[in-house]
């Protein structure tokens, strides 16, 4: 099962129209389920260096299946994923990516948002999921 590219435009644009509604500057990424980047835009005046976030945020959440906030408290010294984050080329492990599922519950890809605080970066990428 994988995302289609009108699902993945769809996301990206619902997660813009947050990111606008927030006042925030965003890079959205969304890949498919093989953690291949289907849709991405870099808001005018977004961070250039988090436009790479939200790509490795979107990988994390699909390699990992959860969201990168939660790979987050996994991967705390003494946690069982400690140091994972230097894995795969480099992981992001703070909130901000997501998986996508389809209505069957099936992991379809994922989406990654980065360019303002975790919080704003997870409530972005979670709008962009109510475009499903």
């Amino acid at each position: 099962m994988n995302i289609t590219l009108k699902q993945a435009q769809d996301i990206v644009e619902a997660a813009k129209s947050k990111a606008e509604e927030i006042d925030t500057k965003m890079n959205i990424s969304v890949v498919d389920s093989g953690a291949n980047q289907v849709a991405f835009i870099r808001m005018d005046g977004a961070w250039l260096g988090s436009a790479d976030i939200a790509l490795k945020k979107a990988k994390t959440a699909r390699f990992f299946d959860m969201n990168t906030g939660s790979i987050g408290v996994l991967s705390q010294p003494s946690r069982p994923l400690f140091n994972i984050e230097h894995s795969n080329n480099g992981l992001i492990t703070f909130p901000g990516g997501v998986p996508i599922t389809d209505s069957d519950g099936n992991i379809i890809g994922a989406i990654g948002v980065s360019g303002s605080t975790v919080e704003n970066d997870h409530d972005v990428a979670m709008a962009g999921l109510g475009a499903l």
